[in-house]
């Protein structure tokens, strides 16, 4: 299983032929060439950091059939033959690949800011894909997605999302309001000479990794 990184917290996940497409949003470029060949698309929330709506519109226009599994206030605005608004403990399989959800509110970020349902996935049994969330599912996690930015992460959480998680291996996401320096600090603090003590990955953007 192939895992390619794109901007923050896009990724693809290829398998005997089928790709599978998590959070293609606004940040992501290239974002319709990679709708284009995607088998499904799984969006983790409403944000559109995570979920460039008009492209996948316009996808869903030129392909009804293509399957979109995400939150209910996704599911929900979109207009396709096989989107599927998904529930935790749901699963289901795209061609050959297992998929979980674990469906939680947004992290929390300010005073009474609504907290969006986030899906997380757990993908082919090993990697698994948080959203917008630090939340850990009663399950085996083999490679364990983190986000190190945003206006709802704090480092101590990420650091304590990757102990509890407890998986082989991590890799960055969701890194685009880091510079360099910053993210080269939270691979220190999360990586296996730092406080998350496993192998922690920065993936350059449309760089790979085999699972």
């Amino acid at each position: 299983m192939k895992l390619t990184k794109y901007a923050h917290a896009c990724v693809t996940i290829e398998s005997s032929g089928t790709t599978i497409l998590v959070d293609p949003g606004t940040f992501t470029e290239g974002v319709a060439d990679l709708l284009r060949v995607a088998d499904a698309v799984l969006v983790t929330h409403d944000h559109f950091d995570h979920y460039d709506a008009d492209a996948i519109r316009a996808e869903l226009q030129a392909r009804p059939e293509l399957p979109v599994f995400a939150p209910s206030t996704v599911a929900g605005a979109l207009d396709g033959a096989n989107v599927t608004a998904v529930a935790s403990g749901d699963s289901f399989q795209i061609g050959g690949i297992s998929v979980e959800a674990f469906v939680e509110p947004h992290a929390f970020i300010y005073g009474e800011q609504p907290q969006t349902p986030n899906a997380a996935f757990l993908i082919g049994g090993s990697v698994y894909h948080p959203g917008d969330t630090f939340f850990v599912p009663d399950v085996t996690i083999d490679t364990l997605l983190v986000p190190t930015s945003g206006p709802w992460v704090k480092l101590g959480e990420a650091i304590q999302f990757v102990i509890d998680a407890k998986p082989r291996q991590a890799i960055q996401i969701h890194e685009v309001l880091l510079s360099d320096l910053g993210q080269q600090m939270s691979a220190r603090m999360l990586g296996p000479d730092g406080f998350g003590g496993v192998p922690f990955t920065i993936l350059p953007v449309g760089e790979s990794v085999e699972i």
